[in-house]
């Protein structure tokens, strides 16, 4: 079932999100509900928060990544991942910039800079623990849905001056002022 993504503005996903343990009612529908939204979305990573769950989960699959030409990334072809209750180890190496965007913010994409590894412990799907280090594309993505988690949107990461630039255009979406190819859930006015 495809779920709506939650825009820009909603409070939820300002929000640290809380673990959740290996009985959580039904984990796997939720698994396989945020993998269709996300391909629905042709995202690359989708975060709980991003489908209205304040929990310590997100997905990526950045195997869209392996086609790019210019630099060899076939080992992303099968990169398809669950991430459960993470935490980041250590973020190393040159701090790279790449255009990113986010389905919660669509039609916006802004240069950030990220180191190029993370290593990451989470659990996956089956409640495995593992500790891995990624780079390149896969940490970017990881990195971008980890910051979901922690409440941190990408448009937090660039200049002040780049967001006041912004502004008109996040407060539309925030207003549900935006047309995209999939289902969105915004924030509810204020009543006074």
């Amino acid at each position: 079932m495809i779920l709506p993504i939650t825009a820009y503005g909603t409070a939820l996903l300002k929000k640290v999100a809380q673990p959740i343990t290996q009985e959580y009612p039904k984990l796997d529908e939720l698994l396989a509900n945020m993998f269709e939204t996300m391909y629905d979305a042709n995202g690359v990573g989708l975060a709980a928060p991003q489908v209205g769950l304040s929990i310590r989960l997100f997905i990526v699959d950045a195997s869209p990544f392996a086609e790019d030409e210019e630099e060899d990334n076939s080992h992303l072809a099968d990169f398809k991942k669950v991430f459960i209750n993470p935490t980041v180890q250590s973020e190393t190496g040159d701090p790279w910039s790449f255009e990113e965007g986010c389905l919660s913010i669509p039609g916006i994409r802004e240069a950030v800079e990220r180191p190029a590894e993370v290593t990451i412990n989470y659990f996956d799907e089956n409640f495995k623990e593992h500790t891995e280090t990624f780079d390149g594309y896969a940490a970017r993505v990881i990195q971008h849905e980890y910051d979901h988690l922690e409440g941190i949107l990408f448009t937090d990461k660039i200049s002040p001056l780049k967001k006041s630039l912004l502004k008109s255009k996040l407060a539309n979406i925030a207003k549900g002022k935006v047309n995209v190819g999939y289902r969105m859930k915004f924030p509810q006015s204020k009543r006074r």
